[in-house]
């Protein structure tokens, strides 16, 4: 996106303006302490409100819609998921020169999940299963007149992610990366009705309490379609063998499985060019993950 567009606008965002907006907005909450949370990934800045409760505001112009549809669609989802979501209680109004909506969530106590820990976990790899089980039974219902819906396309992503297959192929196997991205775009689409995917299912939007897996969180990008690529998980957390417990137990056919790859290769793409330069955690993350999903 151009320099200057509404995604790259980044307001000032500090703990006096959120005191204002929460005691102004939500005056029962007036007396509770905020804390800042860090780090808190790149598309909001997260404080705790006291002890039971999170606030949420977009840090750039593409997080805005988060708000309204967390607060729209999760309190319906949460009651059929396994594991726990942030159920949003409000929605804060744009002001003291904030310009967009903001959340106000139930807190979730946990530890964000981790290779160490999970990879070599059947355990949780069939825990994760489950939970996309469950997220594509829940009918989409009236989803299709939502617009802020999210909506998935590899084929949208064609040109960026040959263009970072040039740049780090020096860094990856360039053949067998075009050779994976041909066949998923290539493979069959997804010919069963539309389902439910939380459209970031990767180890930094999970949770964990005394090492097992407690709560998803982030649904910024939640939309209803072709679930493939809720598959990334498979690669950015698991080794072999729970990669291939998860794919039983979600029943995932081959066509599916493919463009999950995709999904995968795509988005780790995308990452590594953008931040593996300036981020070693990154560099090691979308390092993993590509080279994952090239093992398939």
């Amino acid at each position: 996106m151009a320099t200057g567009s509404i995604a790259d606008t980044r307001p000032s965002i500090d703990i006096a303006l959120v005191r204002r907006l929460v005691d102004t907005q939500f005056p029962q909450w007036a007396g509770l302490p905020l804390e800042l949370l860090e780090p808190a990934g790149s598309d909001h800045v997260i404080h705790r409100l006291g002890e039971e409760l999170s606030v949420r505001l977009p840090g750039h112009g593409g997080a805005t819609g988060q708000a309204r549809k967390e607060s729209g669609w999760l309190p319906r989802l949460a009651p059929h998921l396994p594991l726990a979501v942030p159920v949003p209680v409000a929605v804060g109004e744009p002001d003291f020169g904030y310009p967009w909506p903001w959340a106000v969530s139930r807190w979730l106590d946990g530890e964000v999940a981790t290779v160490e820990a999970l990879a070599d976990s059947s355990r949780a790899a069939v825990e994760l299963a489950d939970f996309l089980s469950a997220l594509q039974r829940f009918a989409p219902g009236d989803a299709h007149d939502d617009p802020d819906l999210t909506v998935r396309s590899l084929a949208d992503r064609d040109r960026a992610t040959r263009a970072a297959i040039a740049e780090v192929g020096g860094t990856f196997d360039a053949a067998a990366m075009t050779e994976l991205w041909d066949a998923a775009l290539s493979a069959p689409g997804w010919e069963r009705p539309p389902v439910w995917f939380h459209g970031d299912f990767h180890t930094g939007n999970l949770l964990t309490v005394d090492g097992r897996l407690s709560a998803v969180i982030d649904f910024g990008e939640l939309g209803v379609g072709d679930p493939a690529c809720d598959l990334t998980i498979a690669f950015t957390l698991m080794s072999a063998g729970p990669r291939a417990a998860f794919r039983a137990a979600l029943g995932v056919d081959d066509a599916t499985w493919i463009r999950g790859r995709g999904w995968a290769l795509a988005t780790g793409l995308n990452a590594h060019v953008s931040y593996a330069a300036v981020d070693p955690r990154v560099a090691a993350q979308t390092t993993r993950q590509i080279t994952q999903a090239l093992i398939g």
